[in-house]
């Protein structure tokens, strides 16, 4: 039963993430409060599914014209150097703070989210 309630939670995570919104956002807390799965499992699981869906992504959005490469490195390379510290900094906490740390940023973006929504529709 294990095998298709990932498969499943795979799914629900993929689509998101194939449609460049954050895949991570809908995986992590799925595999955590779903299928039971440890913060850092959950995060490690992420990070290893994103690479052949970003690929798949990536090709897919450049197939229909949708990649803007002008001043790319200016956000790689920072990307690349905190990447590295995250990982670290991930490794080294225990599973119980990440688990808080990722909540907050998740109540954190709803915010963002409803803010921002409620100024734009002021503005129509």
């Amino acid at each position: 039963m294990s095998f298709y309630l990932y498969l499943l939670l795979g799914f629900l995570g993929g689509v998101p993430a194939g449609m460049g919104m954050g895949g991570g956002t809908v995986t992590i807390p799925l595999l955590v409060l779903v299928g039971g799965v440890e913060q850092k499992i959950a995060q490690c699981a992420n990070l290893f599914s994103f690479l052949p869906m970003s690929a798949f992504a990536l090709k897919t959005h450049a197939d229909n014209g949708l990649l803007k490469t002008q001043g790319i490195l200016w956000i790689i390379i920072p990307a690349l150097a905190l990447s590295v510290l995250g990982a670290w900094l991930a490794s080294a906490l225990p599973s119980e703070v990440l688990k808080k740390a990722f909540g907050a940023f998740l109540i954190g973006l709803a915010f963002v989210t409803f803010y921002q929504a409620l100024n734009k529709k002021k503005e129509s």
